[in-house]
């Protein structure tokens, strides 16, 4: 078939997408002897809008998803929706419609959305996590869960958001404040429902080094200071008075002791409570606390205030000593035991806290060879010796401590002891659109589960949002029932879930998302853990490890085999945009900035314009693009194109249109390139080594299609691109006159093909028709390298950090330092071992090895 001169892909891509549709080509492959390949982007809320972030995020998978089917993988490639959640409920009150409506609405419209864009899903497995078919197997997990002990109830404090009149983790307060509403979250006394995480702690945190080293070592390190293992001493601290129990304190830092110049508790201490009775002050004063939420960060930030109390406390190995005991608003409550003590030479809070208090800043560790010192404005956080610290003078900080232990056991006052900073995962949430919980409260029997022949316990649709807080909490009949145990008068629990309860388990309901059971277990262990989990950094803790945390309590209860839900990690980065404002301050979407006949930009109604920086694209700044827009200008092929060839995937993703119109330029020469070398491929495939242009091209060929091989997979799709690029360059400039160069020509137009069929998809297709290839080049065999082609050019280099090997990359023989050096400081295994180091020397010793020097 003869190529029409120009390409016009907003005809060409629905008819391919209508094909591929017709004949099944993404449906999951029944099971077969292939070796199996589950890729995942995390699923979206239906917002109703697909946005730059979405389409960076789905083409990488998709990419991936494409390129494994023609390396002869079974491919599991699922898309849904994160379907609950407070932006739904904040818009049926702002629409006067029911959650539902518009969560499905906006459902349809970016399924719509996605499918114009010819991603490789298949929609046999869509799930909506809002479905009661979806949520009624989480009610039976939740069971399972509260069976077992991993679930339970308890009053606790809790941040309250009063914008969004729901409960909060501790995760989703950022900087004090909601994480969607923005509102200054505040500390309440609530009974709440919680997912004990804490019993995986130490499960948790060893995972983390064992089994996720194909993740990015920025996530895992947030995982491990967010599980946050301590070490160090419980202990008690008697009441000068008697008139109490003792206080019990944990502290990580027990050589510190001698330094120790007052005690501190929590303002949610009981001590803290029964001494507010009569105290007036202090009744205010832990009233103001409970404005700052429980967030450790926004504590952290806060100002450090407190109020003395009249109790003093004892020093545990000095009876003579006394403290005085304070309750202070940098003391929480759910971590230790909700009680310090303080030594300000060598704590930051602690240090602050006493200089407005006028306490004593006694150093009892200081650097080698410093015998005394003095605190001025900052604590000594470093290693050294004790000092002022009576017959341990002259310890390490690690011998202070083992030493500071001993002492405590031997006196009766404490022992050593583990901690986590790890809270349990609270997920009650006071709202409507979310999934119930599955039990009842009555009055006689307290606590009762529903029974599981009754899930789901579906929402009532007959809901009203005229008064602000949960409408389940004052639904005149549903929340009104029989309990299952003595059929007397009873209440559903009204609280509904973190909707991060959905999300952590999606990825097994993909795999047979039909399945009346909660889950298809030989469709879920075929198929997982997922092989390559992509999506944005900022879910390195909280989605994360809630899904850690889900896979090991269904282990547990039964329903899997496996511990960790993903094998590989990869986070991309942000789309970002230059920012426009009017002379009025005013931010302007990009679609409204021109330039001038002078070069000057401005709106379309002459009014100047500044340009900002380049910035995350959001609404608020109005420096969005609407996929929709580009796709209908240029075509789905054109953004996708953009979105690979630009940055790395970890890094931010600058849009532009000089960018995007590049990327559209460069398939109209593709286009070209097979348009004018069809009179030329019809001939012989016979090649010739002694035909020195034939054999070239060929090599470059081999060499492409060998490291485009491992560029993508590795998730350097940039540089993919960057060596198609290369091979079509030379190829436009290739001189097919002997039939051993056309046979050359014909292979390396059929290679160029193949290698831009999981980007470039649709465009792909097309051309492979051109040149009369049979079915969908989507459902080819990735080509045969000739490694014998490859070997005279290319060779395995080992890649060192400070002499110990991190790893190998193929380069060519002759490749120079500065070709070799970018790609060595792409490897995973290298980037940890210089993480937060200089690298100081490079030595390169050429087809051999590059050993980088770092300090």
């Amino acid at each position: 078939m003869q190529l029409p001169e120009r390409y016009n892909p907003l005809e060409s891509e629905p008819s391919w997408q209508k094909a591929w549709e017709k004949a099944g080509v993404f449906n999951t492959p029944a099971p077969s002897a292939r070796p199996k390949y589950y890729v995942l982007e995390m699923l979206p809320y239906p917002s109703g809008k697909l946005h730059m972030g979405h389409l960076r995020n789905y083409t990488l998978g998709d990419v991936l998803a494409r390129f494994l089917t023609m390396n002869g993988h079974d491919v599991l490639h699922p898309m849904g929706w994160d379907a609950f959640g407070l932006p739904a409920e904040n818009a049926a009150i702002q629409n006067k419609t029911h959650p539902a409506t518009w969560t499905y609405a906006n459902i349809a419209d970016m399924r719509q959305k996605l499918k114009e864009i010819g991603f490789s899903y298949d929609w046999n497995k869509e799930v909506a996590t809002c479905s009661p078919d979806y949520y009624r197997h989480e009610q039976s997990f939740f069971l399972d869960f509260l069976e077992k002990g991993l679930a339970y109830k308890k009053e606790s404090w809790v941040n309250w958001d009063p914008v969004d009149n729901t409960v909060l983790a501790n995760e989703q307060v950022v900087d004090g404040r909601g994480w969607r509403s923005g509102a200054v979250v505040e500390r309440r006394l609530m009974n709440q429902w919680f997912l004990k995480i804490t019993h995986y702690a130490q499960e948790l945190l060893d995972a983390v080094d064992n089994d996720l080293t194909d993740w990015p070592e920025s996530v895992r390190t947030m995982q491990r200071r967010w599980i946050g293992r301590s070490e160090g001493a419980h202990m008690t601290f008697e009441f000068t008075d008697g008139s109490r129990a003792p206080l019990p304190i944990y502290t990580t830092r027990p050589d510190t002791l001698w330094g120790a110049s007052f005690v501190a508790i929590s303002p949610d201490h009981p001590i803290a409570a029964e001494l507010a009775k009569s105290d007036e002050k202090l009744t205010a004063f832990i009233a103001e606390c409970r404005q700052l939420g429980t967030a450790e960060e926004a504590i952290d930030t806060a100002e450090k205030v407190g109020h003395k109390t009249p109790l003093k406390l004892k020093h545990p190995l000095d009876a003579s000593i006394e403290l005085p005991l304070y309750v202070a608003n940098y003391i929480l409550m759910d971590y230790g035991t909700g009680a310090i003590f303080g030594c300000p030479a060598h704590d930051a809070r602690d240090l602050e806290f006493a200089r407005r208090y006028s306490l004593p800043v006694i150093p009892v560790v200081a650097p080698e060879g410093v015998a005394e010192m003095t605190i001025n404005e900052d604590p000594f956080l470093g290693a050294g010796r004790l000092i002022n610290s009576r017959d341990w003078n002259g310890l390490t900080v690690e011998e202070g401590k083992k030493t500071a232990i001993a002492a405590l056991k031997k006196a009766g006052r404490g022992e050593s002891q583990i901690n986590f900073r790890l809270r349990d995962w609270g997920v009650s949430r006071q709202r409507y659109w979310g999934c119930p919980i599955p039990v009842i409260n009555c009055p006689s029997c307290g606590t009762v589960p529903v029974p599981k022949n009754q899930l789901p316990v579906t929402l009532p649709e007959d809901v009203n949002f005229d008064t602000p807080g949960n409408p389940l909490d004052r639904h005149p009949t549903w929340k009104h029932v029989d309990c299952p145990k003595c059929s007397g008068k009873a209440t559903r629990e009204t609280d509904t879930f973190d909707t991060f309860f959905e999300s952590s388990w999606y990825f097994l309901r993909y795999t047979d998302p039909s399945t009346s059971e909660p889950l298809n277990k030989k469709e879920v262990e075929r198929w997982n853990p997922v092989d390559c989990y992509i999506g944005g950094i900022e879910h390195a803790v909280l989605h994360l490890l809630y899904a850690r945390f889900f896979i090991k309590a269904l282990r547990d209860t039964g329903h899997i085999s496996f511990s960790e839900p993903f094998k590989k990690l990869v986070t991309q980065g942000m789309v970002t945009h230059e920012t426009y404002k009017d002379a009025n301050g005013q931010w302007c979407y990009p679609e409204e900035v021109v330039k001038s006949a002078d070069g000057k930009w401005q709106t379309e109604s002459g009014t100047p314009v500044t340009i900002g920086r380049s910035e995350k694209m959001s609404k608020s700044k109005k420096n969005t693009v609407e996929p929709d827009r580009i796709v209908k200008a240029y075509g789905a092929d054109t953004a996708r194109l953009f979105m690979l060839s630009d940055s790395p995937p970890e890094r931010d993703l600058e849009w532009t249109e000089a960018g995007v119109d590049g990327a559209w330029r460069y398939m109209g020469r593709l286009w070209r390139l097979v348009r004018e070398a069809q009179p030329l491929i019809t001939g012989s495939d016979a090649h010739d080594a002694s035909d020195a242009p034939a054999l070239a091209l060929r090599k470059l060929t081999h060499k492409t299609l060998h490291q485009v091989a491992q560029d993508i997979p590795a998730f350097r799709m940039n540089r993919a691109v960057a060596r198609i690029r290369e091979l079509s360059n030379a190829i436009e400039g290739f001189k097919a006159e002997t039939p051993a160069q056309k046979a050359a020509l014909k292979e390396s137009i059929n290679a160029v093909i193949h290698l831009i069929a999981p980007m470039m998809h649709h465009l792909a297709e097309s051309l492979w028709q051109a040149v009369d290839g049979k079915g969908f080049i989507c459902q080819q065999p990735w080509p045969t390298v000739d490694m014998a082609l490859v070997a005279d050019d290319v060779v395995t280099l080992a890649v060192q950090v400070n002499g110990k090997l991190r790893g190998t990359i193929e380069c060519a023989k002759d490749a120079s330092e500065a070709d070799v050096k970018p790609a060595a400081l792409e490897l995973a295994d290298v980037q940890r071992a210089i993480d937060g180091k200089q690298l100081r020397k490079v030595i390169y010793v050429p087809g051999r090895i590059l050993n980088l020097v770092a300090a």
